[in-house]
């Protein structure tokens, strides 16, 4: 069986919170202890041109979200961890998919829709807001995907559609070209594939309904009490599906927490008691990591030197993809 290679991105569009966590961070840095495995893990810097106005903030979160992967145990001399900016390839792998993609494709894309459907319900323009990084977004994200040969790519269920879109692509091009793109495919985990927030909705900068993965103790205690609960009073059944409360613990807790958590929902927990249990649960398996990340808060150098370590490596392998691909489709040295 050929090379399992794993590839996932964070946007750096703000702090990492525990949805960023337990969908993308966790499962990445479990997969990069796997020798059988290639990992690349990247700071998706030019996705987040397309949702963020503000340098100092894609500045800020990019230190934030490198600093997070390394604390919480990622092995840079191991797994390949790079800044999507510092590969040159991306973009120009981005603009020869673009000019191949239909149209119609990307007027399916989820995200694209949402805001679409948005601006029609105020009375708007229906494309009023939206640029072309946002509507030409799944691209970038294919772009990323297929320049390594991912064949694992670990995404929440609202981003399932993206991979769909990059193996369409992908397909799309090998038929013109040769099988020279591999076909990835989605990874997910049923107890973590979309988090929801304190509000019980998905959780997201967006919505302002996140728990910051940084939070120190007295903070991610007051957080974590904030989540949103119904009325019903302790030793009243409650019922486990469509909590909030309960899937956010269900990400952070193994087998045997999840069955008691779900039982002592059946048997009346009060919703004091549940969120103090989670609140537990969270800060014992993030209270070193919150050390060593503050630690490298303070050493900027040292992050930066990791990324550019890391590029170089990157671009070992996407300096001869890009050119099979410019060769593929006649951009090439006249012989």
């Amino acid at each position: 069986m050929s090379q399992k290679i794993i590839l996932t991105g964070i946007t750096t569009t703000g702090t990492p919170h525990i949805g960023n966590y337990v969908g993308a961070i966790r499962p990445g840095i479990a997969a990069s202890k796997d020798a059988k495995k290639k990992n690349f893990y990247f700071l998706a810097d030019y996705h987040a041109l397309a949702k963020n106005e503000d340098p100092d903030k894609i500045s800020r979160s990019t230190l934030e979200i490198a600093a997070a992967w390394m604390a919480l145990g990622l092995d840079t001399e191991h797994a390949t961890f790079y800044r999507q900016s510092d590969l040159p390839e991306i973009p120009e792998l981005t603009w020869i998919l673009t000019s191949m993609t239909a149209k119609g494709l990307m007027n399916r894309a989820h995200a694209y829709k949402a805001v679409v459907q948005d601006n029609v319900a105020a009375g708007e323009d229906p494309d009023f807001g939206i640029n072309m990084g946002l509507f030409s977004y799944p691209i970038l994200m294919a772009a990323d995907i297929l320049m390594f040969g991912s064949t694992h790519v670990p995404v929440g269920k609202d981003q399932i559609q993206h991979l769909e879109m990059a193996r369409d692509i992908a397909q799309r091009f090998n038929h013109h070209y040769g099988e020279i793109l591999v076909l990835p495919e989605a990874v997910t985990d049923e107890h973590v594939a979309v988090l929801p927030g304190k509000d019980g909705r998905k959780m997201s900068k967006s919505y302002d309904n996140t728990i910051p993965l940084w939070l120190p103790e007295k903070q991610l205690r007051k957080a974590i009490m904030r989540i949103v609960t119904n009325s019903l009073e302790p030793g009243e059944p409650k019922d486990p599906e469509g909590s909030a409360l309960f899937a956010i613990y269900s990400a952070f807790a193994d087998a045997e927490q999840r069955a008691a958590m779900r039982q002592a929902y059946h048997d009346g927990i009060a919703w004091g008691e549940a969120k103090k249990q989670l609140f537990e649960l969270v800060n014992s398996e993030l209270a070193e990591a919150r050390d060593n990340y503050h630690r490298l808060m303070e050493e900027p150098a040292h992050i930066e030197e990791a990324l550019q370590k890391g590029a170089a490596r990157a671009r070992e392998l996407s300096e001869p993809m890009i050119q099979k691909v410019r060769d593929a489709v006649g951009i090439s040295t006249i012989r």
